[in-house]
C-alpha cells in the first residue's frame, strides 16, 4: 500500500534487526520513513501500556500521529479468505511489497545512527534461547 500511495523505493536502510524488533528507514517517490516494529510488550507506549494492549500501531503525517491499532485483529484472516475466494490481490499485486520485506530482511544492519526511529534506542530485551 505504501508504494501504491507514496510511490517507488529509493532508499531502504535496517538500523537494527534483533531477535525481538526491527527498524529502519525508507524515502519513497512522495514520502520518508522511519520504522519500528517489535514483539517486545516493553516497547509498547505507556498508554498502550495501561489499557493492556498487545498491540500498538500508528503513524505519523505532517507532525500528527493517526493511531490505528484496533480493527486489525482478523485482517490476516479476512485477506487470506478474500485470496481463497478469488477476490485477494494477485502476484502482480503482492511483488513491490514482497521485495522489500524481502530486502529489510536480509540487509545487514547499520547500527544506530542515521535516521532512526526514536524506538530504536530502547534496551534489548535478552534472547530467549542464550
Amino acid at each position: 500500500m505504501l508504494t501504491w500511495l507514496l510511490g517507488n523505493t529509493r532508499e531502504n536502510t535496517v538500523h537494527i534487526h534483533t531477535h525481538d524488533r526491527a527498524s529502519g528507514y525508507i524515502e519513497l517517490d512522495r514520502a520518508k520513513a522511519r520504522w519500528f516494529l517489535s514483539i517486545n510488550a516493553d516497547t509498547l507506549p505507556a498508554e498502550a501500556k495501561a489499557k493492556n494492549a498487545r498491540t500498538y500501531r500508528s503513524i505519523t503525517v505532517d507532525g500528527e500521529e493517526i493511531e490505528f491499532s484496533e480493527g486489525f485483529t482478523d485482517l490476516h484472516t479476512v485477506s487470506y479468505q478474500d485470496i481463497l475466494s478469488g477476490k485477494g490481490f494477485g502476484l502482480y499485486d503482492a511483488a513491490t511489497a514482497v521485495q522489500i520485506v524481502h530486502d529489510i530482511r536480509n540487509a545487514r544492519p547499520v547500527g544506530l545512527h542515521g535516521t532512526l526511529h526514536e524506538l530504536a534506542k530502547l534496551p534489548l530485551a535478552p534472547h530467549p534461547f542464550g
